[in-house]
């Protein structure tokens, strides 16, 4: 091979190197500037922080909700009973059974409620006249209960509610447990000074 066909071998190879070097230089700049995959992975690396956030949202709000509706049910016992002067089984039981309408949605399964009436005596000594539950452990007749100090009137009486619900959360259980939510009301008679408890 001459010397001058030698040069036009040399120079068209270094023609096509330059050329597949413009090519890959051309094809990494458009890669480099390729934004179309970039919305997806970003996604990709969000979606679980995302559904958790939006899961927890949704199991706070729940759990926050059963509180209240434990609230609302010491209350609603509470007021029911203090509004009469005398409560048979009858209106027990009624009573009783609004706390099971009042905490639905939640199952009323889980739901313990006791109603109780507090005597106290002329030295301010707190024992249990007579107590009532649904799906609990009634107080015993003569018990004595610490109150607070500004509850604890002489020769006065309250009805004492408490409601307790054993929560399960749906998602966060494997975390949590169950959560033990309780509450409780004193109220003061309204029609007498006591509420007497009757069987008829």
């Amino acid at each position: 091979m001459n010397a001058r066909a030698m040069n036009a071998l040399v120079s068209r190879i270094k023609l096509e190197a330059d050329l597949i070097a413009q090519d890959l230089r051309a094809r990494f700049g458009r890669l480099a500037r390729d934004e179309r995959g970039v919305s997806a992975v970003e996604f990709a690396m969000l979606l679980p922080l995302m559904v958790t956030l939006y899961l927890g949202a949704v199991e706070l709000s729940q759990g926050i909700g059963a509180d209240r509706k434990v609230t609302i049910t010491a209350r609603t016992v509470a007021d029911l009973v203090s509004q009469v002067t005398t409560v048979n089984n009858n209106d027990m039981t009624n009573s009783l059974n609004a706390a099971t309408a009042v905490i639905a949605p939640f199952s009323a399964a889980q739901l313990k409620v006791v109603v109780s009436s507090i005597a106290i005596d002329a030295q301010g000594k707190a024992t249990i006249a007579w107590s009532d539950t649904l799906n609990g452990t009634a107080r015993a007749k003569g018990s004595t209960v610490a109150l607070p100090a500004a509850l604890a009137i002489p020769n006065s009486s309250l009805i004492w509610s408490e409601v307790q619900y054993n929560y399960k959360p749906v998602i966060g259980y494997v975390i949590t447990g169950s959560l033990n939510l309780k509450d409780q009301i004193y109220m003061r008679p309204r029609m007498s000074d006591s509420v007497a408890r009757t069987t008829s």
